[in-house]
């Protein structure tokens, strides 16, 4: 369940009350996890895996409401404007601008009043701030086009001097930007603390590449393959798969693991550091790119002419569970199951993921299907890369659907998107999770992206009330039988030995 997702005004889900009260949602449906899209500040396309910082956050998650009881803003400040019309779905143009202008009031009027809980903030994140606050002050002043169309002088980071000269041009921009990062963590870590309260964790979303339009290609293009003009040699997708016959041109710059390599992994060091800040369960997206990644000439027009090379595997793996042995991993390893990747996952003893939606193929075995599922995996009923299971029950192919009746014995009786649920509530896998549109039951139209298009994705939203005491509930009961969590009434029978294996493994796994 995306943060951009949550119901509320002002076009888009917050930090604000929206979230407090699913946080309550999850509790009372036994639930210890919620895992969220990445949270960083999005770029052209809106989506979250091209963001303008790996480490900062995105400035539309502040709530305004909140900034409206600090003083920071007049209710009437923010009522007159433009948020969207459709409040099932995120009207991206409008929030955009609209966010900025109301923010900038805010901060107008916060900075003064904030400045030493500014500077203090400044100091614990100064491995990141101070670039990223003047990389989007020179965006702002540069109609907001790449730092690869700057002029050359701040293109390229001439010297210190430049820097420094381009910070004093660009100030108020520069405390703008500081201060919209201030908010929004001043308003997470609040948020963050209640969920914890709740005994929930956050499963956070780490995109495995960075985007080119970003702070930290722009700061340190040492690390990337890139030319003597910064610009990329070779970019970033995958090759023709399940969701695309001309592959995934994603034009990412890909990294020089040699440059990364005799640096310490100092890069990927800072990077999970900023990570650990935001969420408890770091999943890394495309996980496989560790093991070997895609590379394409830049300038192809599709992903097919691209070819595998070696990633940096256990070299860079090992580094990182030595820095942070007390966070968790869970790797991405969808995709065609290669020997190297099978056998990568395994030395780190990170879990892998199951997801049930490919699982069920009426022609060939498949070892998503939950009766091959291990312990160290977590079962998916989708990923946000694919429909909700009520449309995946139409659309699919029919002899497919119909095995997934067969084999988890959906009746007529038993909306089949509650069907998969079970069968994955059932599976051995340390921990599962659902879509929210899954235990909504929603189908067509409620897909938050689809891979290959370039509009309409990361737009849908929960509406207000579509979570209920009954919907928690059920999910609760779910949960209970299955052995994910204690029965919330006492029984009589003893807990029988699925049960206690069920504990055992969940005992194991600190979820």
């Amino acid at each position: 369940m995306a943060i951009s997702s949550l119901p509320g005004p002002y076009g888009i889900g917050t930090f604000g009350r929206s979230a407090y009260e699913f946080a309550d949602f999850l509790e009372k449906a036994g639930q210890r996890c919620w895992q969220m899209l990445p949270l960083g500040p999005t770029s052209y396309g809106d989506s979250p895996y091209q963001s303008f910082s790996s480490a900062a956050g995105n400035p539309y998650y502040i709530d305004l409401e909140m900034l409206i009881a600090e003083g920071l803003l007049r209710r009437e400040e923010v009522e007159y404007r433009e948020w969207g019309t459709n409040p099932r779905y995120v009207d991206y143009g409008k929030v955009y601008e609209s966010r900025y202008a109301v923010l900038r009031i805010a901060a107008d009027r916060g900075i003064p009043r904030d400045r030493e809980a500014v500077e203090a903030f400044v100091k614990e994140n100064q491995s990141w701030l101070p670039d990223y606050a003047l990389f989007m002050a020179c965006k702002r002043h540069n109609g907001m086009r790449p730092w690869m169309e700057w002029p050359e002088d701040i293109r390229m980071r001439k010297d210190e001097e430049t820097l420094r000269l381009y910070r004093e041009m660009y100030k108020d921009d520069v405390e703008l930007f500081t201060y919209i990062q201030y908010l929004f963590y001043k308003q997470w870590n609040k948020l963050r603390d209640y969920i914890h309260s709740k005994g929930i964790r956050i499963i956070g979303d780490l995109p495995i590449y960075v985007a080119m339009d970003s702070a930290e290609v722009w700061a340190e293009p040492r690390f990337f393959q890139l030319d003597e003009k910064n610009v990329p040699l070779e970019v970033a997708g995958v090759p023709p798969d399940y969701f695309s016959e001309d592959g995934q041109l994603w034009g990412n710059p890909l990294y020089d693991w040699d440059a990364m390599k005799q640096d310490g992994y100092g890069w990927w060091i800072r990077r999970i550091d900023a990570a650990s800040k935001l969420y408890d369960v770091i999943r890394i997206d495309h996980f496989r790119g560790f093991d070997t990644y895609w590379s394409v000439p830049n300038g192809s027009p599709t992903a097919k002419n691209g070819r595998w090379n070696k990633g940096p595997g256990m070299d860079l793996i090992g580094t990182l569970k030595g820095w942070f042995p007390n966070i968790e991993f869970i790797a991405e390893d969808l995709g065609a199951p290669m020997d190297s990747v099978v056998q990568l996952l395994e030395e780190s003893g990170w879990p892998g993921m199951k997801v049930l939606e490919f699982a069920f193929d009426s022609k060939e075995p498949s070892n998503y299907l939950p009766h091959n599922h291990v312990p160290n995996c977590i079962c998916y009923t989708a990923t946000h890369d694919n429909c909700p299971l009520m449309q995946w029950g139409e659309d699919a192919n029919p002899e497919d659907v119909s095995f997934a009746r067969k084999y988890l014995s959906i009746g007529e009786e038993e909306p089949f998107n509650w069907g998969i649920i079970r069968g994955g509530m059932g599976s051995v896998a340390k921990l599962f999770v659902a879509q929210m549109q899954d235990y909504l039951g929603l189908g067509r139209g409620h897909t938050m992206n689809n891979p290959g298009t370039q509009s309409g994705n990361w737009q849908w939203r929960m509406l207000k009330g579509e979570t209920s005491d009954k919907l928690a509930a059920r999910i609760r009961d779910l949960a209970e039988t299955y052995g994910r969590i204690e029965k919330t009434k006492q029984v009589s029978a003893e807990p029988d030995e699925n049960f206690l294996r069920q504990q055992k493994y969940n005992a194991e796994w600190k979820f």
